[in-house]
């Protein structure tokens, strides 16, 4: 049925003679909430390149704030529907021309948010991930003048998130912060710093001397602080580690009055958090929450989030699927699993099982339908 209705919307989308932009929001709306639900790829096939063309149609025109949106967001749920290498050489021009022309600061937030889904599920390489790192960072130094959002915590906390999802994907990346009074922006700067000192360290390999576990100042060669030693310094996440500590831990038990009570309890978790992976940056991520230390696909799968790597990736899958985000594991998202692997635990475990995994009639045998895989997280 839903099968149905998305082929019905994508013909729909794609006959755009004589459509309003009432009646194409109506149909942007059906085709995100239906992709966000569920992993359905297969309609996509043959139909990628035209529906992008419609998508870019209404992103370049920009008739209104809701269709654009609609369209940006139609663009991430294709890129991580469907796998083409193709995506972005496509979309990334634009998505960039819309986060620096746009008069519309939400349009702008979305529009960065689009081009980290684009970058890494449509086919871009290392360079011009980097290359946008150096884009974003120039837009969060500027506390979003430098694509004239001046002062505006929500592109500027955009362009933090999706900083922080490309430089998972990087290696030998430097740490930037910025001062913000607003809340989101400072957690998003600081998660953004912890991930840069976490991604300082890799694994030790044969060929590493003993004397590159030495540390300069960063806390991290104590094994009382519980950090992995088979961990091994390759550069300096930031050239004073000693000041970074001092501020995020400042942050950890900020109590200033101008702060609501609620950004305040959000500041001190996190931050907490951050202050421990400064200090010791082979920690990975701690936090006392345990609701955040493990996410359960139902009770046969379940991702650690024990690293920042995690983390950043968990948050920018949300941010994109939310609720649907455990029907696309389920349903075989391969995009999903190769960026945040599951573990799938044994189904012996006592528990609610997965809604595809039903009985069959007339005896106790099950038909097991799950299509995700058993992965081991790094």
């Amino acid at each position: 049925m839903l099968k149905d209705t998305l082929n019905n919307i994508i013909a729909e989308i794609l006959e755009r003679k004589g459509s309003s932009s009432e009646s194409r929001e109506t149909a942007y709306v059906t085709y995100d909430r239906i992709l966000s639900s569920h992993h359905f790829g297969d309609v996509l096939y043959g139909r990628v390149d035209d529906i992008l063309t419609a998508f870019s149609k209404s992103i370049k025109a920009e008739t209104t704030s809701k269709e654009t949106i609609f369209a940006l967001k139609g663009v991430s749920l294709t890129a991580i529907s469907f796998e083409d290498s193709a995506l972005y050489e496509t979309m990334g021009t634009l998505l960039k021309k819309t986060i620096s022309d746009s008069q519309d600061n939400t349009t702008k937030a979305a529009a960065l948010h689009c081009l980290g889904i684009s970058l890494v599920f449509g086919g871009a390489g290392d360079e011009e991930m980097a290359e946008t790192c150096e884009f974003l960072l120039e837009i969060v130094q500027s506390d979003g003048g430098f694509i004239g959002a001046d002062d505006n915590a929500e592109v500027v906390a955009a362009a933090l998130q999706t900083y922080s999802f490309l430089t998972t994907q990087l290696d030998d990346v430097e740490a930037t912060s910025e001062d913000s009074g607003d809340a989101d922006v400072q957690i998003a700067a600081g998660e953004a710093i912890a991930l840069l000192f976490e991604k300082s360290y890799s694994p030790r390999e044969d060929d590493d001397d003993e004397s590159n576990d030495e540390d300069e100042g960063e806390g991290a060669d104590s094994d009382d602080a519980g950090g992995d030693n088979g961990l091994v310094k390759r550069y300096n996440a930031y050239h004073n580690p000693a000041e970074v500590l001092e501020k995020v831990t400042s942050l950890a038990s900020v109590s200033s009055k101008g702060i609501n009570r609620h950004d305040k309890k959000k500041i001190h978790q996190s931050f907490s958090s951050i202050a421990m992976t400064v200090e010791n940056p082979r920690n990975g991520l701690r936090t006392n929450n345990s609701s955040k230390a493990t996410i359960r696909i139902h009770r046969e799968g379940e991702i650690k989030v024990d690293q920042w790597w995690k983390l950043m990736r968990l948050n920018a899958l949300r941010r994109l699927l939310a609720g649907g985000f455990v029907n696309h594991y389920f349903e075989g998202n391969k995009q999903l699993l190769n960026a945040l692997p599951v573990i799938v635990r044994s189904t012996r475990v006592g528990g609610t099982l997965s809604p595809r995994r039903t009985p069959k009639k007339g005896g106790d045998k099950y038909k097991d339908a799950r299509r995700f895989v058993s992965a081991e997280v790094v």
